[in-house]
């Protein structure tokens, strides 16, 4: 994040945790002629349109009074995306029992990656139950040896 978006993040971060919410990420851009500031929130069970709403009335109006951006822009306030990034121990919490993706920088009983339903978490270790050719597994990951960890959608 730039310092602009840094500082539109540590404003708005407590007014959406009011609301409800978790801020994941604040993003301002230009795309052709326009500037955009995106707000992406998430919850427990997910963000929905009339959270988006509600959210974005409460922002505009907080952005209006901060004054932190000169000249137009579009407001956009919506969810990252079902398969996020996860950031820290606050959106493991919300990923308990969903789906998850585990990808590691070294062989744990010989895989690099899980895709699987997040079991439970601590300082050290996440636990995923995966399913493998025959049946379902649960694998212990170093917390250390994680390189990349999203949500994920199971069908």
């Amino acid at each position: 994040m730039n310092s602009r978006e840094t500082s539109i993040f540590e404003h708005a971060e407590p007014v959406v945790r009011e609301l409800g919410y978790k801020l994941i990420e604040v993003e301002y851009a230009k795309e052709g002629p326009d500037y955009f500031l995106r707000i992406y929130l998430d919850k427990p069970g997910g963000i929905t349109l009339d959270d988006c709403v509600r959210a974005s009335e409460v922002l505009g109006d907080k952005l209006d009074e901060w004054d932190l951006i000169s000249g137009m822009y579009f407001l956009d306030v919506s969810s990252p995306g079902a398969e996020r990034p996860i950031k820290d121990d606050e959106d493991l919490e919300m990923t308990l029992e969903n789906g998850i993706y585990v990808k590691t920088y070294q062989n744990i009983d010989g895989n690099k990656e899980w895709t699987g339903i997040l079991k439970s978490y601590d300082e050290d270790t996440v636990t995923v139950m995966y399913r493998d050719k025959t049946r379902e597994k649960t694998v212990d990951i170093d917390r250390s040896l994680i390189a990349t960890i999203r949500k994920a959608v199971l069908l």
